[in-house]
């Protein structure tokens, strides 16, 4: 099986991951000339990060980035307040990653990359698509080298103009307000990196400019809301003077003019052709929401594109529209509480973590279509280890509570301490994997590649 990936976001990279390790012939073909080097997306939630986990690339975001930084709060020149974007939550048996972590976007990207090519597969730049065809057995791509490209399946990951999504003439359904404007990019800018700031007037808290470190780096992404001038150091500078700010700058790497486009595809897939990321759903900033959603896309369709079953085709659409329509309900309402000038709406709660995800529709604890949670267990040699262990990689995994499990590959026995059985089993010493899920002797539960019980 061929995959064409068209796009080389963090969505399609995590695609073409997800794909490469199951063996799948995957290409990531992109049409820009160089690597994406702006922060944009820099928060990844805590589910990202379970996803990033199993992709085998957690362990490099994390010495990469680092923890949201407190807000120092400046009116009028003068320390007014510390705030934070979210409460920060200690680590539990089920939820081993329960706080967001910051990253500037090209550098995910690029550890994304990077994890890519040990697969032996790397992103195509100066080749994105220029048009394509599909019939029943596959689709027919021409790229922009002038190659012809022949692939059983064709992903769009390639943004908001999406030139997948607009060949295929499927409605982007939404509004983008031009009443709001904002600038966006990073700066090179004299100010302790342990810390955010916002610097704004006291009569007008929520106007001014925020300034929130990039970890790795010596940026900060600024954000200069609510202004009709370009992004350049002169007018980020003058921002900054008339709210009383002292900050000296002195580097533009990156900037951008942002307005609020909330879109939502009326379809994330045509035959054999599907929509992933921006190019099915574009967000706000507000709740840092677009990114991650991007990436839980990309983790949803891989196991399934590898699969290719049609079932479970069809079930991508299904599964993922009504997500990325919640989660762009949850980040439009915070971009209203925004514009009334809430100083709230730059809090972000657990629901925006994305571990509440579900794919159900019965009403219940724990039943199919729920993230499976995880926990710590000791192995048949007396090892610790976790849940998460023993669901990493491509594979589907069964878990049989109380009870030996069946003799199939990666299904595993959870035992109470003293007990054991004839097949594989972990030991469930401290009782938390029988409370995360629910679980009395005798119970199985089934779990999906991409974490999920099935």
């Amino acid at each position: 099986m061929r995959v064409l990936i068209g796009g080389a976001g963090p969505t399609g990279l995590t695609l073409g991951i997800d794909l490469a390790r199951r063996g799948v012939d995957v290409r990531v073909v992109d049409k820009a000339t160089e690597y994406f080097a702006g922060s944009r997306g820099d928060g990844l939630q805590p589910r990202t990060l379970e996803v990033f986990d199993d992709l085998g690339v957690l362990d490099a975001v994390l010495a990469a980035g680092a923890p949201p930084a407190p807000v120092h709060v400046y009116l009028d020149g003068k320390f007014a307040m510390e705030r934070r974007i979210s409460e920060p939550r200690e680590a539990s048996p089920d939820v081993p990653y329960p706080n967001p972590h910051m990253l500037g976007q090209s550098q995910t990207e690029g550890i994304l990359r990077d994890r890519l090519a040990e697969f032996g597969v790397r992103v195509e730049p100066a080749s994105g698509l220029t048009g394509f065809t599909q019939d029943a057995d596959g689709v027919t791509a021409t790229l922009a080298t002038g190659e012809v490209v022949r692939a059983d399946y064709l992903v769009g990951a390639d943004g908001g103009a999406s030139f997948v999504r607009k060949t295929l003439g499927i409605e982007f359904e939404g509004t983008t307000d031009e009443s709001i404007r904002m600038c966006l990019g990073d700066v090179a800018a004299e100010l302790d990196a342990g810390h955010a700031y916002r610097f704004a007037k006291e009569t007008d808290p929520m106007t001014g400019v925020v300034l929130s470190p990039l970890p790795g780096t010596d940026l900060f992404q600024f954000a200069l809301p609510r202004s009709d001038a370009e992004p350049s150091l002169d007018s980020l500078r003058d921002a900054l003077a008339a709210v009383g700010a002292d900050v000296r700058l002195t580097r533009l790497a990156w900037s951008t003019i942002w307005r609020p486009n909330v879109r939502l595809a009326k379809r994330f897939r045509d035959g054999r052709v599907f929509l992933a990321g921006d190019a099915a759903h574009v967000h706000p900033p507000t709740g840092g929401q677009g990114l991650n959603t991007g990436v839980q896309d990309a983790y949803n369709l891989g196991w399934k594109l590898a699969d290719g079953s049609p079932e479970l085709l069809d079930s991508y659409e299904t599964e993922r529209r009504g997500v990325a329509a919640a989660v762009l309900g949850l980040s439009t309402g915070l971009l209203r509480k925004y514009t009334d000038g809430d100083q709230d709406a730059f809090k972000r709660g657990e629901e925006f973590h994305q571990l509440n995800i579900t794919y159900r529709t019965t009403d219940g604890f724990l039943v199919p279509g729920d993230r499976a949670p995880d926990a710590p267990v000791i192995d048949e040699s007396g090892k610790e280890m976790r849940l998460f262990d023993l669901f990493r990689g491509p594979h589907a995994t069964r878990l049989v509570f109380g009870e030996p499990a069946p003799a199939e590959p990666h299904a595993y026995a959870v035992l109470r301490p003293g007990r054991s059985a004839p097949g594989p089993y972990v030991t469930d010493a401290a009782g938390h994997a029988f409370t995360a899920y629910g679980a009395s002797d005798g119970d199985e539960f089934a779990i999906r590649p991409d974490g999920y019980v099935a």
